[in-house]
């Protein structure tokens, strides 16, 4: 998706979607729960895509049974972290799987910036392509503001 600032980047399952609503948080963490997948909540004001190490909220929430303490634990790092990134992962802890079983964003900035897109010449006239987030050019904690 292009704006007027440079590609804004989709991460995640539902991120052509329009936001979540709280209830519609709760059932897909629900769903997880009744999968026995572990809740985790990770916030970042890095989206790269490579960037695949978010900070985590608190510690994953391997023994959840309801819903609702996932829930308030993302309206507890929302309010932590008004311009961050947030996002919810539910692992699946089982042996042939151990993975993300399901990973979607439930708060972006009100602004973002967006991506650039840089052209570069390499050994023998290779072209490499890479993104630089405009965000990076001001330090951690300023990145996004109000």
């Amino acid at each position: 998706m292009a704006t007027s600032t440079g590609l804004i980047i989709r991460q995640g399952t539902f991120s052509t979607l329009p936001e979540l609503t709280d209830d519609e948080i709760r059932a897909q963490i629900q769903y997880g729960i009744d999968n026995g997948w572990a809740v985790s909540i990770e916030y970042s004001d890095d989206p790269h895509p490579r960037n695949t190490y978010w900070d985590m909220w608190g510690m994953p929430m391997f023994d959840l049974k309801d819903a609702a303490g996932g829930l308030y634990e993302v309206n507890k790092c929302r309010e932590a972290f008004p311009n961050s990134y947030v996002k919810v992962s539910l692992y699946n802890p089982k042996l042939t799987k151990q993975t993300i079983g399901l990973q979607f964003m439930v708060q972006r900035p009100k602004h973002e910036p967006g991506f650039r897109l840089v052209r570069s010449e390499g050994p023998h006239r290779r072209i490499f392509y890479t993104m630089e987030p405009y965000a990076a050019e001001k330090p951690h904690g300023d990145r996004y503001e109000d």
